[in-house]
């Protein structure tokens, strides 16, 4: 578990109740997924990134240190919170995640998209589902989720983290690899000979979550949060300082 000092962020400090809610001990402990290369990094002194900042901001309302618990995916970040080893935590809002956690409305849309090999004769998206088409994902990630109800002829072929889709969709012979657009175009500067489909096969709206038992106030509060952070502009600053293209801040 890294610790991090709270941010100082000028905003109203949150009222007594939620964060006794929250952070009861003067602690508010942040599940990060830094397999979501849009969200998160491992740094040398901890991890960063636009959710480390906004959980900053928000363990500065609260009047509160924070303690981070860092994941190499979703799946794995997703569980710290419904097994309450986290207080707060950032993911896609997806219904299969929605058993024990309260999600916000999401304040990044990230793409998710296809990668091909260079000689591959696909154009779009919409020719990857065939069958005999195996497709790589990280595995309880959002496009898994997403791909897992969609797609009726392809087999997905399922991954520990995102940050090994497409090697692993090289080394094995598959011929699409799925995920986030930034990694998947990281591994494609990386890796050479493959090359991205235009357009996505989903929106991902990243959001805030806590678990259920934090009550209905501390849920609407920590949504509230997420609204104002795209009001004010600290969601897009967050993204520019952190050097993220091609994500946008919800609307």
């Amino acid at each position: 578990m890294n610790t991090t000092p709270a941010h100082t962020h000028p905003a109203m400090l949150a009222p007594e109740a939620v964060r006794l809610a929250f952070a009861p001990q003067g602690r508010l402990c942040a599940s990060i997924n830094a397999g979501n290369a849009v969200l998160a990094r491992r740094d040398p002194h901890g991890p960063g990134g636009v959710s480390v900042d906004l959980a900053r901001a928000f363990a500065a309302e609260l009047g509160a240190e924070l303690d981070t618990i860092v994941f190499d995916g979703a799946a794995k970040s997703v569980q710290a919170l419904r097994e309450e080893r986290a207080d707060i935590g950032f993911f896609a809002i997806d219904p299969a995640r929605s058993e024990g956690i309260r999600f916000t409305p999401p304040y990044v849309l990230i793409e998710g998209s296809y990668l091909v090999r260079d000689g591959d004769a696909r154009v779009s998206g919409d020719e990857v589902d065939r069958a005999g088409t195996h497709v790589v994902v990280a595995q309880g990630s959002a496009y898994d989720l997403f791909l897992t109800r969609e797609l009726r002829h392809a087999t997905l072929v399922r991954t520990a983290t995102s940050q090994v889709v497409v090697d692993t969709m090289l080394a094995d012979g598959h011929p699409v690899a799925a995920g986030v657009r930034q990694q998947l175009e990281q591994d494609a500067a990386r890796l050479g000979g493959v090359r991205l489909l235009p357009g996505s096969f989903m929106v991902i709206r990243q959001a805030m979550g806590c678990p259920q038992s934090k009550g209905d106030a501390a849920a609407a509060y920590l949504s509230d949060f997420v609204e104002r952070m795209k009001a004010t502009g600290f969601v897009r600053e967050a993204l520019k300082r952190n050097g993220i293209e091609g994500a946008s801040v919800a609307p």
